[in-house]
């Protein structure tokens, strides 16, 4: 094992390897995958001089550590959350460089859900269908971390322009998302699409890289019976049998049979990606059908 590598000592409650995603397999059940933030994964990959598209690790709320074999240089970001290196404080939002052998240490989110470590050279695992995303849904990829597990890293890049920080925003106090209706909002009654526009929801402890599940009033059917499974889109707003608006994420499945009231724009997904349970949500018309 070529010393280009990092070992897992403590891997989190889900930390997984993401870049930008493997766009364009649908029409073969491949979602695409991704990180969840993905603008936060651009700049950290800025912040250690890496292009855009090299793969950094996202982690779930409580962070991990992970041991270089080599001196790296390292930039955490998304979530605000403590940083350690050999148990001292290192900088959030900013390049550091970690030595060989040292623990890079990323603790509990303060607020948000989800960190990204990104590594000069980024996270060379092998790349599935052009992408070294891990999907949760179809298992694509490499595996969630796990401790012991040793991850090579790719060489540093020169070309690319470093910085030394990057303005990054807090996670959402509340979570606005613009939607346009459809493709199946005449599943629903008129009474059902007010209730999406205002009233409130909450985040749910339930969401996950598949979804953001949601808390709230339920939306009523102006159709019984069943819809044939169709193609899903990032940021489908489909509604279950509870009537409880779901916002499909990156590792949504291709298909569904559960009418789609509403899209999300994806702009606004990002911020998805950093609200924790309880974070209050409000679905805002931006779009016609």
């Amino acid at each position: 094992m070529t010393d280009r590598a990092f070992c897992v000592v403590r891997p989190g409650a889900l930390t997984t390897v993401q870049d930008l995603g493997r766009p364009g397999h649908a029409h073969l059940g491949v979602p695409r995958s991704g990180a969840l933030d993905p603008a936060t994964a651009r700049l950290l990959n800025r912040l250690v001089g890496n292009g855009p598209d090299a793969a950094v690790l996202e982690t779930t709320l409580d962070g991990c550590a992970v041991r270089p074999r080599r001196p790296v240089t390292v930039a955490v970001g998304g979530a605000p959350c403590p940083v350690t290196v050999d148990g001292r404080p290192a900088p959030w939002g900013a390049p550091l460089r970690v030595p060989a052998g040292a623990l890079l240490d990323v603790g509990p989110v303060v607020s948000g859900v989800r960190c990204y470590v990104a590594f000069d050279g980024g996270v060379a695992v092998d790349a599935v269908l052009g992408s070294r995303s891990t999907d949760l849904l179809s298992g694509l990829g490499p595996p969630p971390l796990a401790t012991g597990a040793v991850l090579p890293l790719g060489d540093p890049s020169g070309p690319h322009a470093r910085v030394d920080a990057v303005p990054q925003p807090s996670p959402p106090a509340e979570l606005v998302l613009g939607v346009t209706l459809g493709p199946r909002a005449d599943w629903f009654t008129p009474a059902a699409l007010r209730t999406l526009a205002t009233r409130a929801y909450r985040v749910s402890s339930a969401s996950n890289r598949i979804g953001l599940r949601t808390e709230g009033p339920a939306l009523e059917r102006a159709l019984d019976g069943e819809l044939p499974s169709e193609g899903m889109v990032l940021g489908a707003v489909q509604v279950p049998p509870d009537g409880r608006p779901v916002v499909f994420l990156a590792d949504h499945p291709t298909t569904g049979g559960y009418p789609v009231v509403a899209v999300v724009r994806e702009a606004d997904l990002a911020a998805a990606a950093q609200a924790p349970p309880g974070t209050p949500v409000r679905f805002v018309r931006v779009g016609r059908r």
